[in-house]
Order: C-alpha cells, then sequence, then structure tokens
C-alpha cells in the first residue's frame, strides 16, 4: 500500500482556495461572488490555517471542496457562461455595426431563473419564513431608492411592491406585535404561522447624496435579486392563507412611477403610503375583523400541566385584545407626523386613519369630522382644537401596542414632556443595566412608595425614641420605689429598735444591702442600654484590600481551571468585562442626563424668580408714580 505523501490527505484535502475554485468553475470573480451568494455558499475559516493551505503561511479565502463541487452541478453556472458569449457577441456586432444581428442577439437574451435555487434552499415554507428578517430589511431599504444611479429603478420599484403587499398582510391577519422607534428606523415584530419575524423599516433618506465607496451596492443588488424572488413566493402563500386575491390591486393613480414622482420625495412617498390605506379585495364572503378561533381547553387539559395551560390561556387572551386595540377609533395624522409607521399600526390593530387630502392622495375623512377620537400632532400647540377629540403625540401609538392596552393620554398632550420609550425586544429580567424607568414600568410601587416610606421613617424615628424614655422612665421609678420599700423593711424605719441588733448584725445587714443595692442598678443600667438607641460607628472600606481579594480570587480560578478549558474561560472573563464595563457607562450616562436636568430645572427656577422680582419692582414703581 503506497504511504500518502504530505498534504494528500486531512485537512489539505478539505478546502480550496478562491482562485483554484475559480479555475475549476471557469467564471469570473464577479460571476462566482454572484453564483456563492445565491446559493448561500461563504468562505470557510479552517481549524489550522497552515495544514488547509498546504504550508502556505499566506492569508487565503478558502471555501469548502465539497461546496465548490457542489456549485459545478448548478446549471445558473451555464448561464453565467452564455452571459460572456453574449457580450463577446454583442460586441463584435457594435464593433462591425452589424445592427440587425445585434437586435436580434438582444432579443435572445439569456434568462436567469432562480425560483429551483428558492425551493433548494427553503425546503418548507416555515423555512422561509424563518429566514425572512434580513429579506424584509434589506427590500424595505431598497424600496426607499427612487433616483440612486447605482440601483436599477425597476429593481427599487419591485422592492417596493413586494413590502406594500407584505404589510397588506400583516394589516389583514393583525399580526403585528411589538414596535420601536429607533435612529436606525422604525422597528416591527410580527408572528406568522406561530414565527416572529422582525424587520426595520428605515427613515427617508434615498433623495440624498450616496457615496460608492461606502457601501457596495452592486453585492447589495445581488442579495436583492434573490430575496425578490423569495418574497414574491412568500406573499403568495400568505394572500392565499386568508382567502386574499393575489397579486392585490391598486388604484391607477398610486404606484405609477414617473418623472416628477422621482424626482420629488413627499409624492413618491405618499403614494407609497396611500395604497397602504386601501382595502384588499377577498376571494369569500368573510368579515376582514373576524375574531381568531379560541384555544381548546378540553384539548389542553390532557397535559396536565396547569401553570403551563394558564399561562397559554393568558397569553391567548392578551393577543386577542390586542388585535382589537384600535377599534372604532378614528385617528386625523397632521402634514408634520411621518405617516407611514402610523398607518401601518393604526390599521394591524382594527383602527381608520385619515389625513390632510389636499396635500397627500389616499384620505378616507376630512379633519372637520365630528367622529375623530385622536388626533396626532408633533407641534407645540395649534391655532384651532376640537373638545371632542384628544391632541396626542405619535410615541403614545408605539407605547399603547408595547403595553397592549390603551394608555391615558394626559402624559402625551401636545407640549408635554415625553416618557421614556422603552425597547421591548429586551429581556425584562436581564442582568445588565436596567434604567429606572423600565424598573418602575414592571413595579410601579418603585416610582414614588419608596420615597415616601423613607420621609415617613424619617419622621417617626423621634416618636419611638421618645415612647422608649418613657419606658425607661417607668421602670426606673418603679424600681426606685422598690428600693425605698426594701431598705424601709430592713433599716427599721418602722419601728424597729436599731440598739437591740449588735454592731456585727448591723454591718453584715448594711454590705448586704450595699450589694443588692449596687447589683439592682447595675442591672437596671443593663437594661436601658440595651433599650437605648446607640450610635452607629463607621466602618471604613479600604477599597485597595478588597480590590487585592477580587485578583486573588480571580487568580485561584484560573489556576484551577484545566488547560483544554482555559480558552472558554478567559471568553468569559472578557464577556463579564464587557458587560461590566457598559453597564458603568449607561450609569454615567444616565447620571450625566439627571444632572444636567436637575441643572436645568435650577436655572428655569432661578429666572423665573428674576422675572417676577423685575415684574414686582416694575409694578411698584408704576404704583409710586
Amino acid at each position: 500500500m503506497r504511504r500518502p505523501k504530505k498534504y494528500e490527505a486531512g485537512e489539505a484535502t478539505q478546502y480550496i482556495s478562491r482562485r483554484a475554485a475559480l479555475r475549476k468553475l471557469q467564471l469570473s470573480l464577479n460571476d462566482f461572488r454572484r453564483l456563492c451568494i445565491l446559493k448561500g455558499v461563504y468562505p470557510r475559516e479552517p481549524k489550522h490555517r497552515r495544514r488547509a493551505q498546504k504550508g502556505s503561511s499566506e492569508i487565503k479565502i478558502l471555501y469548502h471542496a465539497k461546496d465548490i463541487r457542489f456549485l459545478l452541478h448548478e446549471s445558473i453556472v451555464w448561464t453565467l457562461r452564455d452571459y460572456k458569449i453574449f457580450a463577446r457577441k454583442t460586441g463584435r456586432d457594435r464593433a462591425i455595426k452589424d445592427f440587425r444581428n445585434l437586435n436580434r442577439r438582444l432579443a435572445m437574451f439569456p434568462e436567469l431563473k432562480l425560483d429551483h435555487i428558492v425551493k433548494e434552499r427553503y425546503p418548507t415554507f416555515i423555512d422561509a419564513l424563518k429566514d425572512l428578517d434580513d429579506c424584509l430589511t434589506l427590500l424595505f431599504l431598497f424600496s426607499t431608492f427612487p433616483s440612486l444611479h447605482l440601483i436599477p429603478r425597476e429593481q427599487s420599484s419591485l422592492c417596493r411592491r413586494l413590502t406594500i403587499e407584505f404589510l397588506h398582510y400583516i394589516i389583514a391577519s393583525k399580526s403585528l406585535r411589538k414596535v420601536f422607534i429607533s435612529i436606525k428606523g422604525y422597528y416591527f415584530q410580527a408572528e406568522i404561522k406561530g414565527q416572529k419575524v422582525t424587520w426595520i423599516v428605515p427613515h427617508y433618506y434615498p433623495f440624498k447624496p450616496q457615496s460608492r465607496q461606502e457601501v457596495d451596492f452592486k453585492v447589495m443588488s445581488i442579495f436583492v435579486e434573490f430575496y425578490t424572488i423569495m418574497m414574491g413566493f412568500t406573499n403568495f402563500r400568505l394572500f392565499h392563507g386568508l382567502n386574499l386575491a393575489y397579486p392585490p390591486q391598486f388604484p391607477s393613480s398610486v404606484l405609477q412611477d414617473s418623472e416628477d414622482t422621482l424626482k420629488d420625495e413627499s409624492s413618491f412617498v405618499s403614494d407609497r403610503i396611500a395604497a397602504l390605506n386601501f382595502e384588499l379585495l377577498r376571494t369569500d364572503k368573510l368579515q376582514e375583523d373576524e375574531e381568531e378561533p379560541e384555544i381548546d381547553m378540553d384539548l389542553l387539559e390532557q397535559d396536565g400541566d396547569s401553570k403551563r395551560i394558564i399561562k397559554m390561556k393568558q397569553e391567548a387572551q392578551e393577543v386577542s385584545r390586542l388585535r382589537t386595540l384600535f377599534k372604532g377609533l378614528k385617528f386625523f395624522i397632521n402634514r408634520e407626523v411621518p405617516r407611514e409607521p402610523l398607518v401601518i399600526i393604526i390599521r394591524s390593530f382594527g383602527g381608520k386613519v385619515s389625513w390632510d387630502s389636499s396635500i397627500f392622495s389616499g384620505a378616507t375623512f376630512d379633519e372637520s369630522d365630528e367622529t375623530i377620537t385622536h388626533q396626532i400632532v408633533d407641534r407645540p400647540s395649534l391655532s384651532t382644537q376640537y373638545i371632542s377629540r384628544d391632541y396626542i403625540q405619535p410615541q403614545w401609538l408605539f407605547d399603547c401596542v408595547n403595553r397592549r392596552q390603551l394608555l391615558p393620554t394626559n402624559q402625551y398632550f401636545l407640549g408635554e414632556q415625553l416618557p421614556a420609550h422603552l425597547s421591548p425586544f429586551v429581556d425584562a429580567k436581564r442582568d445588565t443595566y436596567i434604567p429606572p424607568e423600565e424598573k418602575a414600568l414592571h413595579d410601579p410601587s418603585l416610582i414614588e412608595t419608596h420615597v415616601q416610606s423613607d420621609d415617613e421613617s424619617d419622621e417617626e424615628e423621634p416618636e419611638e425614641e421618645g415612647i422608649d424614655q418613657e419606658l425607661l422612665d417607668e421602670q426606673l421609678q418603679r424600681a426606685y420605689q422598690e428600693e425605698t420599700a426594701e431598705y424601709k423593711k430592713y433599716g427599721g424605719v418602722d419601728g424597729v429598735n436599731e440598739d437591740e441588733l449588735s454592731d456585727a448584725e448591723e454591718a453584715s445587714e448594711e454590705d448586704d444591702e450595699e450589694e443588692e443595692v449596687d447589683e439592682k442598678t447595675r442591672r437596671l443600667k443593663e437594661e436601658k442600654q440595651k433599650m437605648s438607641v446607640q450610635s452607629g460607628k463607621v466602618h471604613k472600606v479600604n477599597k485597595r484590600q478588597e480590590r487585592k481579594a477580587e485578583v486573588d480570587e480571580h487568580r485561584l480560578k484560573a489556576r484551577m481551571v484545566k488547560p483544554r478549558h482555559r480558552n472558554l474561560f478567559r471568553h468569559l472573563i472578557r464577556k463579564q468585562q464587557t458587560q461590566e464595563k457598559e453597564e458603568w457607562l449607561l450609569r454615567k450616562k444616565r447620571r450625566t442626563i439627571d444632572a444636567n436636568d436637575k441643572e436645568a430645572k435650577k436655572t428655569a427656577k432661578r429666572e423665573a424668580r428674576k422675572a417676577a422680582a423685575a415684574a414686582a419692582a416694575a409694578a411698584s414703581k408704576l404704583g409710586g408714580k
């Protein structure tokens, strides 16, 4: 048997460099990158890079050899090769000016089909829903690029239509669960077929100049090319699951890109939002707002775990109330408020929404409608107001959804300082820093009760001390009376003849009486010391010794770790240090904010006092004149 040579087996044969893969597939670098993105093949990091690179110490991009063999059997490879042949032949026709042959070749442009790749990467519909987060985030981003020269206009319009279709499904199914406002955009989370799908709707920055050096839009466009096919199949299944006609038919006035629409940001956005405010056509006669069927509790009781059953029932009841949170409410959005996230939220929970029809299209009722219950405004004041409605700020909608109930509107009126907008995507029982507003949200008693209890305890302390002093005085007086009575009894004051006693007996009795009195007074003093309030002694903490003890303990832990677990131990220690540093930074940031707010309040009070004093002085001068 031949002995294998070095690097002929093992890890050296499991990996292949990118240059070797290009030679094997006979593709250019751009085509190879496109093929890998579409098929989901990515570079791998070997365990021993020197062995995988056959002794070479250079840093190379490595792939699994089985992945490259997997790409060899892909039919797209032939289509990518046809692109090279097509480009070569059309270039020759242009060079010799054979336009007849050029038009014939352009009509036979090779088409790249990705349907089989979607089925290959996602065998079941649930697999596609699990991978929907990145897909939606990227499609929503590309749907806001109407005039970017690096992005094909057809691709951005397709992304816009697919995202609007998906939002219509979210509205029709009432599957939205959590929302949050961030500097990146608006976070949404929906529950679809038992899977939690989270995506970001970015803020609109499409008409600002974009630099090609910052982001490689060509690579992102390849991802979008695959995600559009995947999203089309997903929307088809979702719509047919609700008995909705697909593709949905929108009015001819919306989603029609023209030169004016692509140049004006407000008109481009208004068409997209107007499409969200239309009702979709159903293929059955069921109502859109029909209630979700209740859980069969008789079937759940067979499990025997009553706590889990009660928890599931409570969760089902909360979701049922959440689906109709804004049912029966009518909202009117002012022109300064971003409308798209608010339209999604209001319509997803059964509410009706409209805006000024003279500025934006798609409005369903006017501002003068008396049935409007809430008007969403983002300015300090309004010239005209209606008594029959509440004027609130947009954050009220987001907080109501996250709390799963209609909150009081007094904290969200015009000009009011809004409460803290907390993220619903964090764990309430985490070990890291938790802001005081979030603690008060889960335990309302932490807002003001602890301050009141401290004040009450301070006020009650002197009363308790007074009661203890009275008890002590009563006990001392009673003990003194007992002593005097015994002294009179044994001391001959009650008519006993002292001459009849001998000098020795008198001396011994006096000594005994003095010892008894001393013992009683000592006992009384001890009781008094036990019942009295003593001032505590300040214990000085030596921070250097505590730090030294922590370091010594850490060294002992590190010595006890086995050699094969040292890397894991170091990783845990670094993670702990990072968490502690982040918590310290957050606490420091909060202290700075509180100090600035306190200083601002003091400054405002000081200025108010100066203004009042100046007004009083001016009034006194006028009165003197």
